[in-house]
Order: structure tokens, then C-alpha cells, then sequence
């Protein structure tokens, strides 16, 4: 047998070893979803995994979709991570052009000091949060559950992808008499469009999944988001865990469908965002 014919053989086994690699991490990756998916179709109050396929059923999902107000805490949830990531994206981009195609006395210092807020752990400005937006009046209001989910990460993934944005384009803007919110309309936001993409999805979901600040800025049942708001399926003394199951799976949907769709867009903003290495 020549080198040559060893070399292909070897190849040709090596990506077949990695391709059952793969296969197997897979699946193992798919397990826990696939349990909860059963699970959910069953009534069970433990966490066993035992196979009655007479116990299936679709009950679960019935009780969530019609008495536990799921599509009331899906419309906040849509709500409140659509304007959240509306506004993550316009004040971002803003900020953005700013720090990496203006010129100001005391630029770097001052990007310097908004990327060190992203080091102050989020319970640690809970409180104070809370006090400003009660003083504020804006407990219990969707643009009160989405203002601490705007902060200086958004700014350094697009200022990241905005440095390569190139300066002559700008600068014929400029020749051809065009103003400042022209060229940031027409230039720089149709080039930061798969950066933001990666920003909306970021956004969308540590919105969607949050817990702890609309447990502290919601006092009325009726603006509870998802997450929250399945808490009300844990009984307190025992609990049907394949009802807990069928929330948390019509709660996982979405956000899993969204970056189905924008997934291309996503990896192409990571990864022309320089925000990889």
C-alpha cells in the first residue's frame, strides 16, 4: 500500500471517528431537552424517569394555555424584550459612533470608565436601581423592566465592528453635504447590521430569561414576564413537575426559534465584531 492510498485512509477515518464524536456529544447535548419534552407530557411528581407511554398526554400543556394566563405573560415578555432590544440597539449604536469615529477631549478615558461598569456584579446596583425607578414612577411599566438591560456591553460589541467601518466612506458622506444623522442612518447602521443582529439576540435573551429584577420591579400580577411568572406552577407543598416541564418548554421557544432564524447574521457579527479574541 503507498504512502499516498495510507494518508487517504487515514483521513477518511479520522473524520469519520470525529463525525461519531460529534454525533454522541449531540445527542448527550439533546438529552436534557428530550427529558424535559417527556416529562412534560406526563403527570409526574418526581423527577424519575419512568417509561409509561398510557400516562402521555397533552393535559399539561392545556392547563398552562388556558389557566395559567400563559399568553398574558407571553405579551409582557414579548414586550419588554422587543423595547429592550429596540432600545439596546439605537442607544448603542449611538454611543458607538461616537467612541469610534469622533474625535473629543477625553474619549478614551471616558469609554474607559463606561466598559469598567460592566465589572460591578448586577446585584450590586439592584438596590439602587430600584430606588430610581420607583422615584421615577415607573414600577410596574415595561420601560422600567428594560432600562438596566441597556449597558456598556452593547456599546463595546458595536464600537468593536464600527472601527472597521472605513473613514472614506464617511468622509465623501461629508463631500456630498450629508449630515450627521444622514450618515448614521444610511451608512453607518446598513453596515452595523450583522453586529446588531448579534447584539438583539443577546439582548433578547438575558431579557427574556431575567428572574430576579421583574420579581423586584413588578408588584402587580398582570406585568409579570415568563419566567416569573412560572413560578406560580411550583405548588408549596408538593409539585407536578411535568406541568412545570410544559412551561418551561413553551418558555424556551421562543428565544430558541429567534436565534434559529438569525442565526447566520449572529456568528457573522461575532465574529466580524472582534469580540472572539
Amino acid at each position: 500500500m503507498s504512502q499516498n492510498t495510507r494518508e487517504l485512509y487515514f483521513v477518511g477515518y479520522t473524520r469519520i471517528f470525529m463525525a461519531v464524536v460529534l454525533a454522541a456529544l449531540s445527542a448527550l447535548a439533546l438529552l436534557p431537552f428530550l427529558y424535559m419534552a417527556y416529562l412534560s407530557l406526563t403527570q409526574s411528581s418526581t423527577l424519575s424517569l419512568q417509561w409509561k407511554p398510557a400516562d402521555l398526554g397533552l393535559e399539561n400543556y392545556r392547563r398552562v394555555l388556558i389557566h395559567f394566563h400563559f399568553f398574558r405573560y407571553l405579551e409582557n415578555s414579548i414586550i419588554a424584550s422587543g423595547l429592550a432590544c429596540a432600545l439596546n440597539a439605537i442607544i448603542s449604536a449611538m454611543a458607538a459612533y461616537g467612541f469610534a469615529k469622533k474625535q473629543f477631549t477625553g474619549k478614551r478615558t471616558l469609554f474607559f470608565l463606561y466598559i469598567v461598569t460592566l465589572m460591578v456584579p448586577s446585584q450590586a446596583t439592584l438596590i439602587p436601581q430600584f430606588m430610581l425607578i420607583r422615584e421615577l414612577n415607573m414600577l410596574n411599566t415595561y420601560i422600567g423592566l428594560v432600562l438596566p438591560v441597556i449597558n456598556a456591553f452593547g456599546v463595546f460589541l458595536l464600537r468593536q465592528f464600527m472601527k472597521e467601518v472605513p473613514d472614506e466612506l464617511l468622509a465623501a458622506a461629508d463631500i456630498d453635504g450629508s449630515g450627521e444623522i444622514r450618515k448614521f442612518m444610511s451608512i453607518v447602521l446598513p453596515l452595523l447590521r450583522p453586529a446588531i443582529v448579534a447584539l438583539t439576540i443577546f439582548t433578547f435573551i438575558t431579557t427574556w430569561n431575567d428572574f430576579i429584577w421583574p420579581l423586584v420591579i413588578t408588584t402587580d400580577q398582570g406585568m409579570r414576564t415568563l419566567p416569573l411568572a412560572l413560578s406560580i406552577l411550583k405548588g408549596n407543598y408538593t409539585t407536578n413537575y411535568g406541568l412545570v416541564m410544559a412551561g418551561s418548554l413553551l418558555t424556551f421557544l421562543p428565544p430558541f426559534l429567534l436565534y434559529q432564524v438569525l442565526q447566520r447574521q449572529f456568528i457573522q457579527g461575532i465574529a466580524l465584531s472582534g469580540i472572539k479574541g
